[in-house]
C-alpha cells in the first residue's frame, strides 16, 4: 500500500478506538501515527485518511483528507478480472464430456503446486517456475480457453493473448508487478528459459 502523507484539513478528534469491520480495511503505522480507513470494493477509488498528530499542549487533533487510492482500486479491478479464471472451465475437458471440468484457475494452481513440490534441478529457479505457473494462462481471463479445436491459428491465439495481457496490466496500473507478469508470461510463451520449458 502506498505511503500516505499527512493531510492539511482538520477533523474533530476521534474519541473512541476504531474497531475493524470486515467491509473496511485498516492500516496503522504507529511510527508515523497513520490510520488508513477505506471501504474496499471493486468500484472504490476514494479512501479517507486520518492522521493523529501531537500538538504543543499534548492534546491530539485529527487531520482528514480524501485520497485517490488508485493503486488499491487498480489491484481490486485486476483481481476482479482474474476471478473469471475461477469460473471459466477448460474447453478440452468440456469437449471430452468430462464431468466436473477444471477451471483455468484450477489448472494454474495445480501447475504452481507441481512446481513447488518438484525435485531440485540444477540451474532451475523454483520460485520463478511457481510464478510462471501462476501467470502462464492469465490472459485467458479475457480471451477464454482457446484450444486447437477452435481452429484459431497459433499466431492469432498468441496475438489475442498478448493484447489481453497488455489490457490486464493496464487495469493493474502498470508498474513493477505488471512488468514482472508480462516478463514471466512472455518467457513462458516463447519457451525462453529452462523454467519455461519445464
Amino acid at each position: 500500500m502506498a505511503v500516505i502523507s499527512p493531510a492539511t484539513r482538520f477533523a474533530p478528534p476521534l474519541n473512541r478506538p476504531f474497531h475493524h469491520c470486515s467491509s473496511l480495511a485498516s492500516l496503522h503505522c504507529s511510527s508515523r501515527n497513520f490510520l488508513f480507513l477505506g471501504k474496499l470494493t471493486p468500484s472504490s477509488t476514494i479512501v479517507a485518511v486520518r492522521c493523529q498528530k501531537p500538538v504543543s499542549d499534548g492534546i491530539s487533533s485529527m487531520e482528514s483528507v480524501n485520497h485517490v487510492a488508485s493503486s488499491v482500486s487498480s489491484s481490486i479491478d485486476f483481481l476482479t478480472l482474474c476471478h473469471r479464471l475461477k469460473t471459466t472451465k477448460r474447453k478440452g475437458w468440456i469437449n471430452q464430456g468430462i464431468n466436473g471440468p477444471e477451471s483455468i484457475a484450477d489448472h494454474m494452481y495445480r501447475m504452481a503446486l507441481m512446481a513447488l513440490i518438484a525435485g531440485d534441478l540444477t540451474g532451475v529457479d523454483r520460485e520463478r517456475c511457481i510464478k510462471m505457473a501462476i501467470v502462464h494462462d492469465i490472459a485467458e481471463a479475457i480471451v477464454g480457453d482457446i484450444t486447437p479445436s477452435d481452429g484459431v491459428p497459433k499466431e492469432e491465439k498468441s496475438r489475442r493473448e498478448k493484447a489481453a495481457l497488455k489490457e490486464m496490466c493496464e487495469v493493474l496500473g502498470g508498474g513493477l508487478r505488471a512488468e514482472e507478469i508480462t516478463e514471466l508470461w512472455l518467457e513462458y510463451e516463447n519457451n525462453a528459459s529452462l523454467e519455461a520449458i519445464l
